[in-house]
């Protein structure tokens, strides 16, 4: 089995690449732009997999060089599309940019997934997309409220793409709506590694117990939460890889009943950012210096998940506990420590 993996350099794709060549029967071909990341897991990934992945740089907002990495990929039986622009904050200040990205790109590789006669596609989504919800844990039939950013109007739209166009290809798709992935690789040697400024929760927090930031801020600490910080729905990235890879097997092995189906990706569990630091700081016995900041805009207020439609349909859940969480990421900023 030949799998493409677009964004395979990311945070979650590395991962998901890693979780792939589990199997020695599955051969990976990884597209990346390298604007947000590295080639620094492409090295990590032989490391921990004892293979690697034939890598194409290629921005996919282009639509010949995408059909040109495709034609020369070969055959491919199933696509993992990550590829995407991914900060709430960013989007907000440079929506043009993200719809542009997201979604120019996403049409080229579904136009490819066409051309090329790609019948299986997973797409990466996310819980952004249902916006500020008056009910939770939220169900894949949780009604959707306004996104609250230009990112989380990408992922609704790039959902709705690929509802259209399985309608008129021959293709499966399935889009997996997952929550906060956070963590490492369990060795250390893979892990999120931002080029730009962090933005996500767990590595800001890492870079700052490192010394590496000097202060971190809490955004917002008076939302309407048992705190007053964000509450979210965090779940291990390796997790988040094993619902991938149990997602596109579905496919391949014929399951999948309806050409478009989704999928929520959550541990069910809702903690705040305060609860966060302070599950960090027990594990790792380093006390983080951080101030109570204002609200960043395009974040909700309180969001977690009922995934018990992936544990029924795919055989997927969560294995790994928040503790895990905190000390994978903290094993791998030491790593990246050492080599500064």
């Amino acid at each position: 089995m030949r799998v493409l993996v677009t964004g395979a350099t990311g945070y979650i794709g590395s991962h998901t690449c890693i979780e792939l060549l589990n199997d020695k029967n599955t051969q990976v071909v990884g597209f990346d732009s390298l604007v947000n990341s590295s080639e620094k897991s492409l090295k990590s990934i032989p490391e921990i997999s004892g293979r690697g992945i034939e890598f194409t740089k290629v921005d996919l907002v282009n639509l010949q060089e995408t059909q040109k990495a495709f034609n020369a990929a070969g055959k491919i039986d199933g696509v993992i599309h990550f590829a995407a622009l991914k900060a709430v904050g960013e989007s907000v200040e440079q929506p043009l940019r993200y719809y542009e990205n997201n979604i120019q790109s996403l049409i080229n590789v579904l136009r490819c997934c066409n051309e090329f006669e790609i019948k299986n596609f997973i797409f990466s989504s996310s819980c952004s997309l249902y916006g500020n919800v008056s009910t939770l844990p939220v169900s894949e039939e949780t009604p959707l409220a306004q996104t609250e950013s230009p990112y989380a109007h990408t992922k609704l739209i790039g959902e709705e793409i690929i509802r259209a166009s399985v309608k008129v290809q021959d293709l499966n798709a399935i889009a997996l709506r997952y929550f906060n992935p956070v963590g490492a690789h369990e060795s250390g040697l893979n892990g999120e590694n931002p080029i730009n400024k962090a933005n996500n929760l767990l590595p800001v927090i890492t870079q700052t117990a490192s010394g590496l930031i000097d202060q971190m801020f809490i955004h917002g600490n008076d939302y309407p939460t048992r705190d007053g910080s964000c509450v979210r729905d965090y779940i291990h990235v390796m997790d988040i890889a094993e619902a991938h890879v149990s997602a596109l097997k579905f496919q391949m092995e014929g399951k999948q009943s309806t050409a478009f189906d989704l999928f929520n990706l959550g541990s069910g569990n809702g903690v705040s950012v305060l609860e966060a630091i302070k599950a960090f700081e027990q594990v790792s016995g380093v006390q983080l210096n951080y101030e109570m900041g204002p609200r960043r805009e395009g974040d909700v207020a309180e969001i977690y998940s009922d995934s018990s439609k992936a544990e029924k349909v795919l055989g997927w859940k969560p294995k790994r506990n928040l503790e895990q969480m905190m000390s994978s990421a903290w094993k791998w900023q030491q790593n990246i420590n050492q080599s500064l």
